[in-house]
């Protein structure tokens, strides 16, 4: 049986107790033992090493260099990763260690809560199979992404909050190798209920099963 790790905590303002309450639900529907850990501690254990899938919800937190070296070590080994919003794209922002990992890092959401869409580049991969561009209505991240990464789906600033963003196109969707660990990550879920989204859950479904080895 595929083992699963979530570490949740941080920002109070993304849910994160509730959103690791939905992708742990989430993750034992696809066959997985889903370990639910309160703060970063447990990523300095050794059996992080045999796991599937470690998913992070740690918006603005900090992490230990123990830590995140163990974590780093076992994903390099083949663990997977996949973490979506701020709890994956903007947890330690002082790791870049960590960065390097997940592939990109949070700076901006003009606007804050705004009306955007989301657009798939990859149709042909299956984590987007059958799912076609979609509006959605949630913070709007500005990234600073790592050129390797391979994108799945993005997104197009308008200057309405930043002018001199205008017509940016910012990666929404990507997947990556950290060594031998896959990294899934996507921008979208500000708070719980956008799970209720059928083309975000899927696609954080997907690349949650597909990052797991």
């Amino acid at each position: 049986m595929r083992e699963a790790l979530i570490v949740w905590g941080g920002w109070s303002g993304h849910e994160p107790q509730e959103c690791a309450e939905i992708i742990k639900t989430m993750l034992e529907e696809d066959g997985f033992k889903v370990y639910l850990e309160h703060g970063t501690e447990a990523l300095a254990d050794p059996s992080v090493h045999d796991l599937s899938l470690v998913v992070p919800i740690m918006t603005m937190s900090k992490i230990e260099k123990e830590e995140v070296k163990n974590l780093a070590t076992a994903i390099e080994s083949g663990v997977g990763i996949a973490g979506y919003h701020g709890g994956a794209g903007d947890a330690f922002r002082d790791s870049v260690d960590y960065q390097f990992i997940i592939g990109g890092q949070w700076v901006a959401h003009p606007g804050n809560i705004i009306d955007y869409t989301v657009n798939i580049t990859r149709p042909d991969d299956p984590l987007m199979e059958g799912i076609a561009d979609f509006p959605y209505t949630s913070e709007q991240y500005y990234m600073h992404v790592d050129p390797s990464n391979e994108v799945l789906a993005t997104t197009r600033f308008t200057g309405d909050h930043a002018y001199w963003i205008d017509g940016v196109v910012m990666p929404v969707v990507w997947k990556r190798k950290y060594g031998k660990g896959r990294v899934f990550y996507s921008s979208l879920g500000h708070q719980a209920k956008e799970f209720d989204v059928p083309q975000m859950k899927t696609i954080f479904r997907r690349g949650a099963n597909w990052a797991a080895r």
